[in-house]
C-alpha cells in the first residue's frame, strides 16, 4: 500500500495553525549537511519548513544591541513554531508516515554552536528564501525577520523551487554588525563553510560575553543585522 499525503493540504494546515510561510525540500538537496546525530536524515526523504514573521516594529527599536522586547518575541515565536511542528508531526504520524519535529531553537553542540540541523539551510532548500551575507535566511516578503522550524518526514511531497540570492552589493548587515563578524562575501548559492562568510568566533564572543550577561537580555541573541536588512523592511 502506497501512502499519499497532499503537499497543498499540509501547507494549508500549517498556515491555519499560524505559519506565515511554508516550503518543502527534497532532502537530496541538502545531502552532506552537518546534523546531530550524523545519521539524522537517513530515515526521511522530505523536509517541511515553516517560518513565522517577527513584527518589524520589534526590530525598529534595535539599534546597536538587542532589546528585552526582542528577547520576549524571540522566545514566544519559538514556542509557537514548536507547537505548529508538533501538530504537523502528529498529522503525518496519523497518516502512517514517519515524522520528526526539530525544535526551533535548541543548541546541541555547544562547541560548534549548532542545533540538530540548520533550519536556515533547510529553509533555503525549501524555497523560502536565500542565505544572506549574515548567513541568516532572507525571505522576499519579510526579509530575515522570521524564525524557522522543520519537520522531517518520509512522505513523498512536492518540493518547492529554490530562490536565487538577491543580496547583490548590499552590505548593510556587514557595516552594522556590532562584532564586525560579517565578511560581506557574495555567492550564488551558499558559502562552502560558515567561516567563509563570518568571523564566527567574534559573533559568539559578543553574544556570550556581552549580550547574554546583561540581566535584561540573558540570551545569546542580537538582532542588529536583522534590523538593518532592506528586504521586508517597512517603507
Amino acid at each position: 500500500m502506497i501512502l499519499v499525503v497532499s503537499s497543498l493540504e499540509l501547507k494549508q494546515k500549517a498556515i491555519e495553525l499560524g505559519a506565515d510561510l511554508v516550503g518543502i525540500a527534497d532532502l537530496r538537496r541538502v545531502s552532506g549537511i552537518p546534523t546531530e546525530p550524523k545519521d539524522l536524515l537517513e530515515k526521511y526523504t522530505s523536509a517541511v519548513v515553516i517560518a513565522i514573521a517577527v513584527s518589524p516594529d520589534v526590530f525598529e527599536q534595535i539599534k546597536n544591541e538587542p532589546t528585552p522586547l526582542y528577547v520576549h518575541h524571540y522566545q514566544a515565536v519559538n514556542i509557537l513554531l514548536d507547537n505548529i511542528t508538533l501538530r504537523l508531526q502528529n498529522e503525518l504520524l496519523q497518516e502512517g508516515f514517519r515524522a520528526l519535529a526539530i525544535p526551533a531553537s535548541l543548541t546541541v553542540d555547544k562547541v560548534n554552536w549548532m542545533g540538530h540541523i540548520s533550519h536556515k539551510a533547510m529553509a533555503k532548500a525549501a524555497g523560502l528564501g536565500w542565505q544572506g551575507k549574515s548567513l541568516l535566511l532572507v525571505t522576499p516578503k519579510y526579509g530575515p525577520r522570521v524564525r524557522l522550524a522543520t519537520i522531517l518526514t518520509n512522505a513523498q511531497l512536492d518540493q518547492d523551487p529554490v530562490q536565487p540570492n538577491r543580496c547583490g552589493k548590499c552590505n548593510r548587515c556587514q557595516l552594522a554588525c556590532p562584532a564586525a563578524a560579517i565578511k560581506g562575501i557574495s555567492w550564488d548559492d551558499h558559502p562552502q563553510s560558515r567561516e567563509e562568510a563570518l568571523h564566527f568566533s567574534r559573533c559568539v564572543e559578543k553574544l556570550t560575553n556581552d549580550f547574554a550577561k546583561r540581566p535584561e537580555i540573558d540570551k545569546n541573541i542580537c538582532g542588529v543585522c536583522i534590523s538593518v536588512c532592506p528586504w521586508g523592511k517597512r517603507r
